[in-house]
């Protein structure tokens, strides 16, 4: 690996240099994905369903914590793109800096305010009562591991905000092994370790991101990464008003998707709980499977999301259209592709989540093959919201979600219930997959995102640095291509 694994995403064939960018971060989905499929594997057909069904009412909640600081970490991601695409080192490592410190902390706080009400969490989800002690002595444990699950991805996708792919994804493969090794040893109580049964599960989650991120800030410092942030310059990590107000008014919109997101899969949980537990674990066990089903949808609107940030700071807006051109038709190929042989086998790959001759197969089947397709909807959604954020536009991608899930998904579950039973929960995808992706197409479209801004001129740091080794360029204002009239950036 090179001493400085950046990448200038700025020059180059849009299409190849897009891909080539995003496998390492569908690689890392697809290890996420295996390692909860693995964990879920032991976890259902070892400790049975009422376990796999608390599982996954503890694992919304955590999508939700998730959600509560996510958009602070893609806005500092946005901002570092920005800023490594107008060469300016400086303003990068600015802020990382005042976001690490202002992201450990709030997740420093989220943990120790979890940890005691998890019960209390999962009481009101509607958790089914024979599962819920077993969801509390897992939600108890991921409360703990929460800064260091935080952190991880807030390194991991700063990094990827720099051009920086191969190293997240080495130290995520770190994870997803030792996570694998140690789920069995400390759910059965091999060896010297104790028996903790579901509770083990989450201790392994907590190990395993604790080895991989210390491990992580080392190679960081012995390669002098670009973005580390050494003795000399602690400095930094001294907050920065004019970040935080970018990092707050740009991310709370951000993080407010991810919140939504978690609430409606928290209400439609909710709902399929009403079901009972055979409902519920067939919910679940689909729930893993789609995680596949979106992997390169995510992979490539991140992709997209960064590449396109690097070339607005570079000014570049012709780069940022055949950005979002290529995402979509890289998502559809992609996703189209994965559904069909998930669609064919669902019955085998189904199986793998349930126990042997579980009478939930089969309502998973029917639930997979009426909401699997709404992913296909979902990738061109993800691509177009992921460059619209990438200048700043924040506010319209979340009242499209907003519209999607609240106007449409929850409503559509709710109200039709009555003539549909269960399967208007499962009707709500796609319906409300095709309203979201029909909104944000016309918005790309017809609206005003690119005279969005990060930063206010006054606040950007003027003095150029090298960045990757490469002599600096001009530092190119964040904000001065978005004066220019919007026919001419078209």
């Amino acid at each position: 690996m090179p001493k400085h694994p950046t990448r200038d995403l700025t020059q180059g064939p849009i299409a190849s240099t897009l891909l080539v960018f995003s496998l390492p971060i569908l690689a890392g989905n697809v290890l996420q994905s295996l390692n909860g499929s693995v964990n879920a594997m032991w976890v259902g057909k070892y400790l049975g369903e009422a376990a796999l069904t608390a599982t996954a009412n503890a694992n919304n909640v955590m999508f939700l914590l998730i959600g509560l600081v996510f958009g602070v970490g893609m806005a500092a991601t946005i901002l570092i793109a920005q800023s490594m695409g107008a060469k300016n080192l400086q303003q990068a490592r600015a802020v990382m800096g005042s976001s690490a410190t202002f992201f450990g902390g709030i997740s420093v706080l989220i943990a120790a305010l979890g940890y005691p009400l998890s019960r209390y969490i999962l009481q009101w989800m509607g958790t089914p009562g024979e599962a819920l002690a077993l969801a509390e002595s897992y939600l108890r444990v991921i409360f703990l591991a929460i800064p260091l699950l935080y952190l991880f991805a807030f390194v991991s996708a700063t990094l990827r905000g720099a051009g920086d792919t191969r190293t997240p994804f080495i130290f995520l493969l770190l994870v997803v092994v030792l996570d694998v090794i140690l789920n069995p040893i400390l759910i059965f109580g091999w060896g010297p370790f104790p028996q903790m049964g579901i509770a083990g599960a989450a201790t392994a989650t907590l190990v395993s991101n604790l080895i991989s991120f210390v491990t992580m800030l080392m190679w960081l410092y012995r390669r002098k990464h670009p973005l580390w942030i050494g003795s000399h310059a602690l400095h930094l990590f001294k907050p920065q008003w004019s970040i935080l107000k970018a990092l707050i008014v740009k991310g709370l919109p951000m993080g407010a998707q991810m919140v939504m997101i978690s609430l409606a899969m928290l209400t439609m949980m909710t709902m399929v709980n009403h079901y009972g537990v055979q409902t519920s674990s067939a919910y679940g066990a689909a729930l893993q499977l789609w995680t596949y089903v979106q992997m390169p949808a995510m992979a490539i609107g991140a992709a997209c999301s960064t590449m396109a940030a690097q070339n607005v700071g570079a000014g570049q807006w012709q780069r940022v259209d055949g950005t979002a051109k290529a995402g979509v038709w890289c998502n559809i190929l992609m996703t189209g592709a994965l559904m069909a042989p998930i669609i064919l086998l669902d019955r085998f790959v189904l199986a793998l989540f349930l126990p042997e001759g579980s009478a939930a197969l089969e309502p998973a089947r029917h639930l997979n093959h009426i909401a699997v397709g709404s992913f296909l909807f979902f990738g061109v959604t993800f691509v177009l919201s992921g460059v619209v954020r990438s200048t700043g536009a924040v506010i319209p991608p979340l009242i499209i979600l907003g519209l999607a899930l609240w106007g449409v998904r929850v409503p559509v579950a709710k109200l039709l219930q009555p003539w549909l039973g269960v399967d208007a929960i499962w009707w709500s995808f796609p319906i409300s997959a095709v309203c979201a992706m029909l909104m944000s197409m016309t918005y790309y479209r017809w609206g005003r995102w690119r005279e969005a801004r990060m930063l206010d001129d006054e606040d950007i740091v003027a003095t150029p640095a090298e960045v990757g080794g490469q002599p600096p360029a001009p530092v190119c204002n964040l904000s001065t291509s978005r004066s220019m009239p919007v026919a001419a950036r078209s």
